[in-house]
């Protein structure tokens, strides 16, 4: 007896899952795209009045002043604020170019001590993070420029 009524209810949900599975694919036909007809295809070229139109404005360029574009060269994230890392990581061909030689006397650890005391020096409160009024006492001294020696 338990076989027949298991055999039936068997049945039953196999009924309702067919049932089910052809209602969800007739939606699925209904909401299809219609099908692409082709379309004769235009001879020469279109044309219209192009009087009066314009195109989008150019967009607008900030200008940096050339500390902040120095700073920027050294804040990678862009969030204002300098860390010993981000500073660290753009020395590395400063410090070959320091070995003319290529004999490596002048070691890594030399270079980045002397870096880490520039930053110190820089981070006047002490936080660890170079604000850009901070980062703008390394700015490198300006050279005087020779006077001409033109002949008048």
């Amino acid at each position: 007896m338990n076989r027949i009524v298991l055999g039936a209810l068997a049945a039953l949900v196999l009924v309702g899952i067919g049932l089910f599975w052809l209602q969800g694919r007739a939606q699925v036909e209904k909401g299809a795209p219609p099908p692409v007809v082709p379309t004769a295809t235009p001879t020469g070229l279109p044309s219209g009045d192009l009087a009066g139109l314009s195109g989008p404005g150019l967009p607008r360029v900030s200008e940096l002043t050339r500390e902040q574009q120095r700073f920027f060269r050294y804040d990678r994230n862009r969030d204002l604020k300098i860390t010993r890392n981000e500073m660290l990581s753009t020395r590395v061909d400063d410090f070959r170019k320091l070995d003319a030689d290529g004999n490596n006397l002048l070691t890594f650890e030399e270079w980045a001590v002397a870096t880490s005391d520039r930053f110190a020096g820089a981070d006047a409160n002490h936080d660890g993070i170079l604000s850009q009024a901070e980062f703008a006492t390394t700015a490198p001294k300006a050279k005087p420029k020779p006077k001409c020696a033109c002949a008048k």
